[in-house]
């Protein structure tokens, strides 16, 4: 549905609702643009925008469609523009993306939204409160949006950082506890992440550029400051990546060394039980002709040596770490 519909000129809000087939009409003025935001719509829904503002059917396939990759492609004089805004759920420990898909041509911007992560209500409040900046069309809007989706992405990177590290002291704490499955839990969030984050950089060196149609130099060095903040966030997803790989592998390392640990235990009491059950197997094969069977001091000396063979190893064991 078309959640807002609105015409700005010369840096302001035009007063008043636009009618959607007044749309590109009110975009033709030189200090003037249009920009429709819409959240999932249908296809019959964006059918009407599409006409109005010619916009090319294989974008407009994507944008009610979604799930795509972030990218940026140029249809005639249209720029299409998608993004995978992000949110981090603690108590779950996923990221939730969305997908904000945008159409930029000569006086309008078109911005479609599928999922709750990063409305674009406050972007569009914060733009309308800053009229300078409105003035420079709608490559404006678009750096704003680009502006918030990075900077969510900061605190979902955080968030993933403080859950590794968590996951990494349960590694090497001395319970015995098995993080396997956080631990793969994880790496999957991370991936996801990082193939909504690693490709918006291309999109945005030729943001940086300005050889963009209705794309002017004005706006560059805001965009290479959104670039920037993305590049320290990508730089950090890489650095979960790997992090959670070598934990993975010391998880899987010390599950060994606690398998070892394990058997090496089992071992040691098996052999002290080993002691009193041979010695015991001895005297219960039934012979009828053994000395030490009419003797007075028979049994008492065979307990005694049982117990203290089993002392010796039993001490054995402890001292070399076995117990």
């Amino acid at each position: 549905m078309i959640v807002d519909c609105a015409v700005y000129e010369d840096g302001r809000r035009r007063h008043g609702q636009l009618p959607l087939e007044e749309a590109f009409e009110a975009g033709r003025n030189d200090d003037a643009f249009v920009w429709i935001g819409l959240h999932e719509p249908t296809e019959q829904e964006f059918d009407a925008v599409r006409r109005e503002f010619g916009l090319h059917e294989l974008a407009v396939e994507d944008a009610i469609k979604a799930h795509q990759r972030p990218k940026l492609e140029i249809y005639g004089d249209t720029l299409f523009v998608v993004l995978k805004p992000a949110v981090y759920d603690a108590e779950s420990e996923e990221i939730e993306l969305g997908e904000t898909l945008l159409f930029v041509g000569g006086g309008f911007i078109v911005s479609v939204r599928h999922g709750e992560a990063t409305a674009l209500a406050e972007v569009r409040r914060a733009v309308e409160a800053d009229p300078d900046r409105l003035r420079c069309g709608p490559d404006a809007v678009l750096h704003a949006i680009f502006d918030r989706v990075v900077d969510d992405y900061m605190p979902v990177a955080q968030s993933l950082e403080d859950d590794i590290e968590e996951v990494e002291a349960d590694v090497f704490s001395l319970d015995r506890s098995n993080p396997a499955e956080r631990i793969f839990k994880l790496k999957r969030e991370v991936l996801e992440f990082s193939r909504a984050t690693g490709p918006l950089s291309d999109p945005l060196d030729l943001l940086c550029e300005g050889d963009l149609p209705h794309i002017d130099g004005s706006m560059s060095s805001y965009f290479r400051d959104v670039r920037d903040h993305l590049t320290r966030v990508v730089e950090q997803v890489e650095n979960h990546r790997e992090l959670l790989t070598s934990i993975l592998t010391a998880n899987l390392t010390q599950v060994g060394v606690r398998q070892n640990e394990d058997m090496r235990k089992i071992s040691a009491w098996v052999a002290i039980v080993a002691v009193p059950t041979m010695i015991a197997g001895v005297y219960g094969m039934n012979f009828e002709y053994m000395p030490e069977l009419r003797w007075t001091f028979g049994y008492p000396l065979v307990v005694a040596i049982m117990v203290t063979v089993c002392t010796l190893l039993y001490r054995r064991f402890r001292r070399i770490g076995w117990m």
